[in-house]
């Protein structure tokens, strides 16, 4: 689980299109030949119930001669894989019956550890030549292509026909099909499917057990095979359980470029248009607003400047150039707001280089593990522009102590993402699972933060703080004016809340199909759509801040700074409510541990949008009020 950390703050910034039937580049494919061994692998347990992935093994099911953990990147380990080899023996087009894994008899632990994971609805993942296992469901219209299921689940609960008292059952047999595309020429294949359907048999035998003992229930001489689960598999202490196994081949049209076509198709397409002009339309709204200022203020206010008003409409029209003397006054906590804008300059940079990488094919669901790791180091070298932008903002500010400036940069954002993570990892790792980050990922963590990081920041700082400073396009009096008492609608509690209901509400619609990809285990990928969400949703910051800012100093108030950062940060806080809300409406999590872990990872969520957001909107209004003030000239 200590996958959520770094895949929700990947999903929110994640906005990119899928490359469509092409090799991804990394990602080659693998000929076979008919009786080519094929490599089974098995990945975590994971549930939607509990959020905690446990290893596969940590269960008693049958085990290979020796476990061999596979080599796994930075982002796998984050999101809890376990990669590890497995028991069964496929063999390319060489199609098999009835194989017996092996028998286990439960004690009293092995039954209690097989009950808690059927009760917390545990899925089995595997992994075929990179092809994630998946159960088909059949849609109630038969004509539409099936749903696709990560994982089985690891049993179920149930109670027989004569009886009222529930029992577990658990998948003992299973009816694996792997889908494969055969070349013509060279009559070779390549896997485009790996698909499974779990029984629950109590299987039987005649005699005593052996290395070599034939199944009454399951055998292919007789040609007797499990199609159903009617005389299912209890478990209980004492309960004899033994594993079996069936391999069927089919010949697919799919090619394999085409292959994970299936398992990302989206039925819902309409919802997705609906929100993108559900967003579109707010921002023509705004974009109105915006233009109707920008004629305003510089055709009407700049051009007729010397004209003859009545005092009341010069006071209507030019109250924003009453304060030209206090506007550009460096804010109280100038050092704070210079390090949240260089963190937001890092992340915005992340994003955009992630989006390059994305539409050139690099960042596919193949690639486990790429998307997130791609995110850590881009974050990491993103370093140099936090510093650059800090330092050149502090110096505006008449700061002088840019090495200051640069460890604050470097250290405050991931400083409180790591202690809230260290408290959840804590967690995860006391509960036993394999989302608990390793020590040695931990350091490699700590080692690309301090040591890499940390230096570029600097060598940004350092940059930024030697370029001349950004010069003021008007003066600052001495004497800072006095703010007139403010209409209602104007305190800025209540302007920078408004401010955050329009980004909210460009992007809310597709915030709940990213958080049920994250939390519900469901495959996401229409990143096109995210693309355009994403775009609206900076246009929409930024000109939701402009409204406000303009407004604001009509009114006379000149202290924008930080109302500017605030205005469009705070739908951060919407994206959090919104969280709660999907929290008790659409997730059935019932233990406390993962509901802190889901409200963790939603806090730092919510925080890494309240930076990229707000940074957005402080620019945006940085540049109009330069731009209006500069245009206008000031005895």
């Amino acid at each position: 689980m200590a996958a959520a950390a770094a895949s929700i703050i990947l999903l929110l910034f994640f906005f990119f299109h899928a490359a469509h039937s092409f090799y991804l580049p990394g990602v080659a494919p693998e000929d076979f030949q008919n009786g080519d061994v094929l490599k089974v692998k098995v990945n975590k347990l994971s549930s939607t119930k509990t959020q905690l992935p446990y290893s596969y093994y940590s269960l008693p099911f049958c085990r290979p001669d020796k476990i061999i953990d596979s080599a796994e990147n930075l982002g796998e380990v984050l999101r809890g894989d376990r990669i590890e080899n497995a028991p069964f023996l496929f063999k390319m087009r060489e199609p098999q019956m009835c194989n017996v894994l092996c028998r286990i008899t439960l004690d009293k632990k092995t039954a209690k550890d097989f009950k808690e994971k059927i009760d917390d609805e545990y899925r089995v993942n595997m992994i075929l030549d990179n092809l994630p296992l998946v159960v088909p469901l059949q849609r109630p219209n038969q004509e539409s292509p099936p749903i696709y299921q990560l994982g089985y689940h690891v049993g179920l609960k149930g109670h027989y026909t004569t009886s009222k008292d529930e029992k577990y059952f658990i998948h003992n047999h299973l009816s694996f099909t792997v889908k494969y595309h055969r070349d013509l020429q060279t009559d070779s294949s390549r896997i485009v499917g790996f698909e499974v359907k779990p029984f629950s048999v109590k299987h039987e035998y005649e005699g005593k057990w052996a290395a070599n003992t034939r199944l009454t229930t399951c055998d292919p001489h007789a040609k007797h095979t499990v199609v159903n689960s009617n005389t299912p598999q209890e478990v209980d202490e004492k309960k004899e359980i033994i594993f079996t196994y069936d391999v069927e081949f089919q010949e697919s049209d799919v090619k394999w470029a085409s292959r994970w076509d299936a398992y990302l198709l989206m039925s819902d397409d309409q919802i997705h248009w609906f929100s993108i002009v559900n967003s579109l339309m707010i921002v023509l709204f705004l974009s109105g607003m915006v233009a109707m200022i920008m004629l305003r203020t510089l055709y009407r206010d700049i051009s007729k400047y010397n004209e003859l008003e009545t005092q009341e409409e010069a006071q209507e029209e030019t109250g924003w150039k009453l304060v030209h003397g206090d506007v550009f006054r460096p804010p109280s906590n100038s050092e704070l707001l210079c390090v949240y804008v260089g963190t937001g300059v890092q992340f915005l940079g992340m994003v955009l280089v992630t989006m390059m990488f994305a539409v050139l094919g690099f960042l596919s669901p193949s690639n486990r593990g790429g998307l997130m790791t791609a995110m850590l180091i881009l974050w990491v070298f993103m370093g140099l522009f936090a510093g650059y932008a800090s330092a050149r903002l502090y110096k505006m500010f008449k700061g002088t102590e840019w090495k200051k400036i640069s460890f604050r940069t470097a250290v405050t954002f991931p400083g409180i993402v790591s202690a809230i993570f260290f408290v959840l990892n804590t967690l995860v790792w006391g509960q036993k699972s394999s989302g608990a980050v390793p020590f040695g990922t931990m350091f490699a963590l700590i080692f690309l933060w301090f040591g890499i990081s940390v230096p570029l920041v600097f060598v940004g700082g350092y940059v930024g703080f030697k370029k001349p400073a950004i010069e003021d396009p008007v003066k600052t009096n001495k004497i800072p004016r006095q703010i007139p008492e403010q209409a209602w609608y104007m305190n800025p509690a209540f302007s920078i809340l408004i401010g955050g209901i329009l980004p909210f509400g460009a992007v809310f619609i597709e915030l709940f199909f990213i958080l049920t990809s994250i939390w519900l285990n469901q495959f996401y990928y229409i990143f096109g759509f995210l693309f355009l969400v994403f775009i609206i949703l900076l246009v929409t910051c930024a000109e939701i801040t402009i409204v406000l800012c303009y407004f604001q100093l009509c009114s006379e108030d000149y202290l924008w700074w930080w109302r500017s950062y605030l205005t469009s940060g705070s739908s951060a806080l919407y994206l959090f409510l919104y969280a709660t809300f999907y929290f008790f409406t659409k997730l059935e999590i019932s233990k406390l541990v993962s509901a802190i872990l889901y409200f963790g990872y939603m806090l730092i969520a919510s925080y890494a949008f309240f930076v990229v957001t707000g940074t957005i909107g402080f620019y945006s209004c940085f540049w109009f009020t330069r731009l209006i003030y500069s245009s206008v000239k000031i005895d």
